[in-house]
């Protein structure tokens, strides 16, 4: 499954309540969860981002859905890369026609 990086602020009403942070990150991975998808890593970070959220998906779409929906809770702004493996890149790799 596709694995999706997400860099993830909080909003003013997040850090209002940031106290509710690990609960809201354990509601974050039972949605995912119902959604099919796998949450591997929550890390709290210093920075221009406050928390990164690493998650395997089966699509683009399933992932967009989860982080909406989140987001529309109003405690945070996400912005997510997907990533690709090594595996996943040496197939790509593989495509790209010689010179």
């Amino acid at each position: 499954m596709p694995i999706f990086v997400s860099l993830v602020s909080f909003t003013d009403q997040g850090i209002r309540y940031v106290k509710h942070t690990i609960d809201r990150a354990d509601a974050f991975r039972q949605a995912a969860a119902d959604m099919g998808v796998e949450v591997k890593d929550i890390y709290w970070t210093l920075g221009g981002y406050d928390l990164v959220i690493i998650v395997e998906a089966p699509d683009d779409e399933t992932v967009a859905t989860l982080f909406m929906s989140v987001g529309s809770l109003g405690n945070i702004r996400f912005h997510t890369l997907r990533g690709f493996s090594a595996e996943d890149m040496s197939r790509i790799l593989q495509k790209i026609p010689p010179r």
